[in-house]
């Protein structure tokens, strides 16, 4: 290699990792995950649809056919909400007269010193509530126009992500060194992305058959049928996605429910997922592990330093970002 190709390289690097790093910075990952994601889409479903287009129609077709799942996931999503707020099949109260059961329930098994801290029914639960919206309604108002502006960077990304799959039909012009350096290392990144998203769709497809096992077999087997199961098992493989974050969100969710049958119930549970999830430790460093050739350590070293310097969004990356430095040092004859 000679010293230009050298320094073209080294700076495309340094872009690309300040790039990488102001993504966090400026908590612009849902974007960027986002958009990762529909390129990927684009390139692995464009060649199953050879048989009815080929070439550059058959991206737009796979584009087309991504556009109509999103768009029916958001009217789906519009109309769930709706019918919550609207208390159709129960909604929201049915919610409140199980969480009221739960506090009856918990004020007869537990202990004094534990009671004190409960509401004594369903209307002190709901003043209790209602307490807490006011004195947080600032946050809330935050946290709202937080979750739209993410809901804007996710939508923006996916069109980014769009227009970047169809690229080829858009005439581009000749290209610099160094934007084909960089084009390299958004490749390199793109694959990286797919390593990893692949083995989390099969680890969350594990994960959600034991627990559709667990709440579908095993608990009716003892005569025990907690109410949503159906739901659960669906929310465990959609946020089962989600690395570490959406174990936390689907195991809190299986916990309450369980909770509204029984206490004892609510503790096999909790008990059952710690055992699947120290599997599911073992799955996650031989399934991503062995995608990237990454030992359990490294990643999880990395999702640590990742989490300490950026929160949780850090901790989403981790793998994606260490996946795409191993890829590269690997492509650099450095390891």
């Amino acid at each position: 290699m000679n010293p230009t190709d050298s320094r073209i390289r080294i700076a495309s690097w340094l872009i690309f990792a300040a790039a990488l790093l102001l993504v966090l910075k400026v908590h612009l990952l849902p974007a960027l995950i986002s958009g990762l994601l529909v390129y990927e889409l684009i390139h692995m479903l464009a060649p199953k649809l050879g048989r009815f287009a080929t070439g550059p129609a058959a991206k737009r077709a796979a584009l087309v056919l991504l556009s109509i799942v999103i768009i029916g996931a958001l009217i789906s999503m519009g109309l769930l909400l709706m019918a919550l707020f609207r208390g159709d099949g129960g909604g929201f109260t049915t919610l409140g007269g199980r969480l009221a059961e739960i506090i009856e329930r918990a004020r007869a098994e537990l202990p004094a010193w534990a009671v004190q801290s409960l509401p004594d029914n369903a209307n002190a639960l709901k003043d209790a509530i209602v307490h807490w919206l006011r004195e947080h309604l600032s946050e809330l108002q935050l946290a709202g126009i937080e979750t739209i502006r993410s809901l804007a960077h996710i939508l923006i990304g996916l069109v980014v992500g769009a227009i970047l799959a169809l690229q080829s039909e858009m005439g581009l012009t000749k290209q610099g060194p160094l934007a084909a350096a960089l084009i390299e290392r958004a490749q390199r990144l793109a694959d990286s992305f797919r390593q990893i998203v692949f083995a989390q769709v099969r680890i969350s497809a594990i994960n959600t058959t034991f627990t559709a096992i667990y709440l579908a077999i095993a608990l009716p087997a003892f005569d025990v049928n907690l109410p949503l199961t159906k739901t659960m098992i669906l929310v465990t493989f959609l946020v089962g996605l989600l690395p570490v974050v959406g174990n936390l969100i689907s195991n809190t969710f299986i916990v309450v429910v369980s909770l509204s049958y029984s206490h004892q119930v609510a503790f096999c549970s909790l008990a059952f997922l710690v055992i699947i999830h120290k599997l599911e430790y073992f799955l996650n460093a031989r399934i991503v592990g062995g995608r990237i050739a990454a030992r359990a350590w490294e990643l999880l070293v990395a999702m640590l330093a990742m989490e300490a310097a950026f929160g949780m969004g850090g901790l989403v990356a981790a793998p994606i970002y260490y996946a795409y430095l191993k890829n590269e040092l690997r492509a650099a004859d450095m390891i």
